[in-house]
């Protein structure tokens, strides 16, 4: 829901289009569709869809290496150096990295101190529990000045990323209905 927010907050007028390859291991699909969206014209495509991920950002090197300006987003690790083409060259704009080493130095502190407890805690942005790669040049100086301007505004909660469907719907105007999101 973040990713949709962000694209749209830039870029009101972007078509958002998903698709689920039912799979977290089939590659092979995911190309074929990440084939089928950069021929029609799609941008960027961030997957979040474990190791079927890996097809788009093959395909986003083949589209790159025809000379086609699209970009793939990795998911949950930096992905930057599986996209790498022409020996520097990456596919990968960006990744989401999931900071898993938070929430273990979090519980291990707690246990340390006393006073761990079974409980629900969101890792977002405010606890270190998510952030993206910086790794491709691509991202100038000031791209990431701004991303890390915006960032401070979500933690502040100036800016509020809605963390379901029902409430993006409900709060984000423009978001686009008929996503296969789930609503939870």
């Amino acid at each position: 829901m973040g990713f949709v927010q962000g694209v749209l907050s830039i870029l009101p007028d972007a078509e958002i289009v998903d698709y689920y390859v039912n799979s977290w291991g089939a590659p092979a699909l995911a190309r074929t569709q990440a084939l089928n969206w950069y021929g029609s014209g799609v941008y960027a495509i961030y997957s979040a869809a474990g190791a079927s991920g890996n097809g788009t950002i093959i395909e986003a090197m083949a589209q790159r290496q025809a000379g086609r300006n699209v970009w793939a987003i990795g998911v949950d690790s930096d992905q930057f150096e599986d996209g790498i083409y022409n020996g520097t060259d990456s596919a990968v704009l960006t990744s989401m990295v999931k900071r898993v080493e938070s929430s273990v130095v979090y519980a291990l502190n707690a246990v340390r101190d006393g006073n761990f407890s079974g409980r629900t805690i969101t890792f977002d942005l405010a606890l270190d529990g998510v952030e993206y790669s910086r790794a491709n040049p691509a991202l100038s100086p000031e791209i990431n000045a701004r991303l890390d301007e915006i960032k401070q505004q979500i933690i502040s909660g100036e800016i509020v990323v809605y963390p379901t469907y029902a409430e993006a719907l409900m709060w984000v105007p423009g978001f686009p209905r008929g996503l296969m999101a789930v609503d939870g």
